[in-house]
């Protein structure tokens, strides 16, 4: 693994983004036409999420999904080399001077997205373009030498990465000394159980488990909770836009955070499809979710 991002990956990230755009490209044509590697699962989740839609607007946007997820695997191998001036110049955030007040208050926000458009070069960025610490929470990926080596080309700005096992811990650090931070959480990841997630009887037309980790910790800390939109402009170019969900976090009804952040991503999902990951199995514990629900429900009704 180290001999494959260094001696490899390292050097054609070098390249100018142009190049690595063509040689995306290619490699949309491999994977579209060649492997057709997971367009089943992307293909039901469209047809799930998109009912309204005709076979053929389906088809348009599985086709520029992956494109899109070309575009990403080249946008992923330039972060390994990307200057800070190059960055900043990509992925910039149009309105940072709402975190002003809080980091002036030495108050810490949790920032909730998802899988949509760049997230990496959000990670990348994100210590350099917020006045508070930026600390990125991710799912850990099953091979450690991978995950350490691409861990050091993340962090080299300053954002911080922790993982699911030592979130608690660093937050409660940080949260003692007195350390303002700005947490990214991705939200949008399957649970590893239904039975320990946010049941959501619509999103995107489908009952749907959700990662309630953001809620739990904004209500726990009383962090004030913000979503963040990725615009894409166009070809290596981003912006983001935060927008508030709430500032009292520990006073809101149980779901009200997990609920507004669905119904912000659903918009942009609706507004521009192709960009989210598609690729994943978004809906594979729908049969227990379906059935949990369905047993909430009757106990309400008790």
């Amino acid at each position: 693994m180290f001999a494959l991002i260094y001696l490899l990956l390292y050097p054609l990230s070098l390249l100018p983004l142009c190049v690595l755009y063509g040689i995306g490209d290619l490699l949309f044509l491999l994977l579209y036409y060649v492997t057709g590697y997971r367009k089943r699962v992307v293909r039901e989740n469209l047809a799930k999420a998109f009912p309204e839609k005709s076979p053929k607007e389906r088809k348009r946007i599985e086709r520029r999904y992956f494109h899109h997820l070309c575009n990403l695997l080249v946008e992923g191998v330039k972060m390994l080399s990307m200057s800070r001036k190059n960055v900043m110049r990509r992925y910039v955030c149009t309105n940072p001077e709402v975190l002003r007040p809080y980091a002036e208050k030495k108050q810490s926000v949790l920032l909730m997205s998802a899988h949509y458009n760049d997230w990496e070069w959000m990670v990348l960025s994100l210590e350099m373009q917020t006045p508070l610490h930026g600390v990125g929470v991710g799912k850990e990926n099953t091979n450690k030498s991978f995950e350490g080596i691409i861990n050091r080309f993340r962090t080299r700005y300053g954002t911080e990465v922790v993982f699911a096992r030592n979130v608690r811990e660093c937050m409660r650090q940080y949260v003692g000394n007195g350390t303002a931070c700005a947490y990214m959480m991705l939200s949008d990841q399957t649970p590893a159980s239904a039975r320990r997630a946010f049941l959501l009887p619509d999103f995107l037309g489908q009952p749907t488990d959700m990662i309630y980790g953001s809620e739990y910790f904004a209500k726990k800390y009383g962090f004030p909770v913000f979503y963040y939109r990725v615009d894409r402009i166009r070809r290596g170019r981003y912006t983001w836009t935060l927008e508030p969900i709430t500032d009292k976090a520990e006073t809101e009804d149980y779901g009200f955070i997990v609920h507004r952040y669905a119904e912000l991503l659903e918009r942009d999902i609706r507004r521009q499809p192709a960009y989210w990951l598609w690729s994943h199995r978004r809906w594979k514990h729908r049969t227990e979710v379906e059935r949990l629900l369905e047993e909430s429900e009757s106990e309400g009704k008790r």
